[in-house]
Formats: C-alpha cells, sequence, structure tokens
C-alpha cells in the first residue's frame, strides 16, 4: 500500500503479504482503506508521541517545531515507506489537523504563536501550507531533487513561512539536533 496507494494494492495482496486468510482480515477491517488507516495512524502517534518529548527539553517554540521537522523529514528518508504512506495520506481527510502530525504541527505553530515567536496573518493557511512544505520536501527527497540537507531546509522553508527573518531561520534550523529515541 505504501509504493503502490490504497486504490492500486489489492486485499488479496494485503493478506499474503501477512500470511492471514480473507476471513481474518474481515474479521478486523472492513476494508483495505480501514488497514491503512489504522498502520498510519500508529505509525504516526508513534513517531508523534516520540517527538513530544522535545517541548519538555527545548524552551523556544521555533526550536522545537524545527527539531520535529527534520526528525520528521530523517524518518521519512530512513523509511520510503513510511514516507509514502505520509504523503498519499496526510493530505486525504477532513481532519488532517486534528489528528497524527498534523495535530502536532498545528500545536506547536499556535504555542509560537501565543509566545509571539512566529507572526502570520492567517495561522490556519500558514499550517496548511507549512505542512505541504513538508510533504513536497519529503517527496523531493524521495525522488532524489534533495539532498542530505532536506531536513534542515524544510525546517529553515517552515520558519521562514512562520515570519523568522531567513538568517534566523537557517540558524534555528541547523542547530544541534536532539534525538528523540
Amino acid at each position: 500500500m505504501a509504493r503502490k496507494g490504497i486504490g492500486s494494492t489489492s486485499i488479496q495482496e494485503i493478506t499474503d503479504t501477512a500470511d492471514v486468510g480473507f476471513g481474518s482480515f474481515y474479521n478486523h477491517f472492513d476494508s483495505k482503506e480501514a488497514i491503512a488507516a489504522a498502520v498510519m495512524e500508529e505509525a504516526i502517534e508513534s513517531f508523534g508521541a516520540a517527538a513530544d518529548r522535545l517541548a519538555d527539553t527545548i524552551e523556544d517554540p521555533a526550536e522545537v517545531l524545527a527539531a520535529s521537522v527534520r526528525h520528521a523529514v530523517l524518518r521519512a528518508a530512513s523509511d520510503e515507506a513510511w514516507a509514502w504512506f505520509l504523503i498519499r495520506t496526510a493530505l486525504d481527510r477532513a481532519d488532517t489537523l486534528r489528528r497524527g502530525v498534523g495535530r502536532r504541527l498545528a500545536r506547536d505553530i499556535r504555542i509560537g504563536l501565543q509566545r509571539r515567536r512566529f507572526k502570520v496573518a492567517d495561522p490556519l493557511a500558514a499550517t496548511l501550507a507549512a505542512g505541504g512544505a513538508i510533504l513536497a520536501i519529503i517527496a523531493g527527497r524521495l525522488h532524489g531533487a534533495i539532498g542530505d540537507d532536506a531536513p534542515e531546509r524544510a525546517a529553515a522553508v517552515v520558519l521562514k513561512l512562520l515570519g523568522l527573518p531567513a538568517d534566523e531561520a537557517r540558524r534555528v534550523a541547523k542547530r544541534p539536533l536532539p534525538s528523540i529515541a
């Protein structure tokens, strides 16, 4: 599903890969879309929970957001299936900003706005644009259009979009990256 997309993957392929029968599949899921949603939610929640700990150790909302973006791009580079799944499903639901990484991105931007670290006229549009930029840079990295500096470039683009001056955004994006393991 991650490589072909949900619509192009058959239930037979899913059950063959998982080494289970159709009956077992349907005992747990109504459709292939349901299993895709469950897999994605678990992968995103696991990553998001780890990234959430950044706010416990970093005071500056810009640094928290930059580190989260960098970790997301690094995760995508090291796990192509996760990356393609994220790209294909991140914006396909109306509740994008109320779940998974979208919820966390919106929260981190809201905190930055409340602390006056970020300056945008339209927070919703800025949050959607930031998410789109991150996904586009992940896709660019997967296609080989962007090199190993993709995490820092993504973080700098997002910070500039949120109102940080270009020089400061680049500096924050290149600070030492704390671990989320």
